[in-house]
């Protein structure tokens, strides 16, 4: 079984829609890592030195290549990457090799089948 990385780096408030969304999709677990910060094509305002910027968290989830495409659609359309500037962004990469998911493996065997 083959997996993607699947990177989100999402506004706080937005974190347990794409969270629901990603598993309803086919995502089997996730990690959250909070208050990251970025920037887009523009800089964020400060006030007296303070950024005015929401906070941020990334979500990262370790799924199915065979499922990866779906959830990042689903998560991309949940948290409203694409019409709203700013609100975020996802991306997967390749992932060579995973330890710890057997777990995961019993219970997306099914699954995947079904997709194929």
């Amino acid at each position: 079984m083959h997996f993607k990385l699947i990177i989100a780096l999402v506004e706080d408030r937005q974190t347990d829609s794409i969270l629901d969304a990603a598993r309803e999709a086919g995502a089997t677990g996730s990690t959250v890592i909070n208050q990251a910060r970025g920037e887009g094509i523009t800089q964020s305002r400060t006030f007296f030195g303070l950024n005015l910027e929401t906070q941020r968290d990334m979500v990262l989830l370790l799924v199915e290549e065979h499922l990866s495409r779906s959830i990042l659609e689903t998560i991309s359309k949940v948290g409203e990457f694409d019409d709203k500037p700013g609100s975020g962004i996802a991306f997967q990469i390749d992932v060579e090799d995973a330890m710890g998911i057997s777990h995961q493996i019993q219970e997306l065997t099914q699954v995947v089948e079904e997709e194929i």
